[in-house]
C-alpha cells in the first residue's frame, strides 16, 4: 500500500509542473525514438524546487522512496535520489551501508546523466571512500552506460578528497568507451584531478591522449592555457 506521504508528494509535484518546461527537457535530456533517454517523461519542474521539496520530505520512508526512483517520471526519479542522498547524510553506518546497496540495487532506474551526476559521489563515492573500490570496477566494465558513468562520477568524491588513483585507473578502463557521454565524464574528472595536481593529470596525458576520444580530451584539458591545449589537441604534447 502506498504511503500517504508519498500521494501526497506526488501531488505537490503535479502543482509545479510547466508544460513549455518539460518540451525543452524532453529535447535537453533525448528522449525521442532511439536517444538515450527514449520515452522519459518530463514535467518541467526545475532543480531548485526539488531540492526543497526534498529536504521537505527527507523522512519519507526508504522503501516509498525506492518506489518513487522506480517512476517514468524523470523528476519523480531526481526528487527520490535527492531525498536519499540526504538520508544517507544523516543515517548511521548501517544506515549508509542499507542505503549505498539499496542505490547499485536500483541503479537500472538511475538512467539518465543528471540522476547520475548528482548522486554518484555523495552515495557510491562516499560510500566506498575510505573500502575496497573493487564495486566501482565492475561498474566500470558493465554494459550499461549509465553504470559505466556511476564508477567514473563516484570517484569525484576521492578526488575532492585529494585521492585520484582510482579515477585514473578507471579512466584508463573507460578510455575506449564508445559512448560520448563517458567520452565526456572521463574528462571531466581527469579535468577534476588537474585542477588540484596537474602533474598527476598530465602524466596520464602524455600516456594516453592520442589514444583518448576527441571529447575526452577536449573536456580534459579545457582549463589548460590555450597553447598548452593545442598541443594536446594537435597531437603534438
Amino acid at each position: 500500500m502506498t504511503n500517504m506521504r508519498l500521494i501526497e508528494l506526488k501531488s505537490i509535484l503535479r502543482k509545479y509542473s510547466d508544460k513549455e518546461k518539460a518540451k525543452i527537457l524532453r529535447r535537453f535530456f533525448k528522449t525521442a525514438a532511439g536517444e538515450y533517454a527514449e520515452g522519459d517523461i518530463f514535467l518541467g519542474i526545475t532543480v531548485p524546487i526539488l531540492r526543497t521539496l526534498a529536504k521537505q520530505y527527507q523522512d519519507l520512508a526508504l522503501n516509498e522512496t525506492l518506489r518513487l526512483l522506480k517512476s517514468r517520471i524523470h523528476e519523480e526519479k531526481l526528487l527520490s535520489l535527492l531525498i536519499l542522498i540526504l538520508k544517507y547524510r544523516k543515517a548511521d553506518s548501517s544506515g549508509k551501508e542499507k542505503i549505498y546497496k539499496s542505490y547499485l540495487g536500483h541503479s537500472k532506474y538511475i538512467n539518465n546523466w543528471d540522476l547520475v551526476d548528482v548522486t554518484a559521489k555523495h552515495i557510491i563515492g562516499a560510500f566506498l571512500m575510505d573500502k575496497d573500490k573493487a564495486p566501482l570496477y565492475k561498474l566500470a566494465s558493465s554494459n550499461s552506460v549509465w553504470k559505466r558513468r556511476i564508477a567514473i562520477l563516484s570517484t569525484f568524491c576521492f578526488i575532492e578528497n585529494n585521492a585520484f588513483k582510482d579515477t585514473l585507473r578507471i579512466a584508463k578502463v573507460l578510455i575506449s568507451d564508445p559512448h560520448e557521454l563517458i567520452h565526456k565524464a572521463v574528462g571531466w574528472m581527469l579535468r577534476e584531478v588537474g585542477k588540484r595536481d596537474l602533474d598527476s593529470e598530465e602524466r596520464f596525458l602524455k600516456k594516453y591522449y592520442t589514444a583518448m576520444p576527441r571529447t575526452m580530451l577536449r573536456y580534459a584539458v579545457e582549463r589548460f592555457p590555450e597553447s598548452k591545449r593545442q598541443t594536446y589537441l594537435k597531437g603534438t604534447a
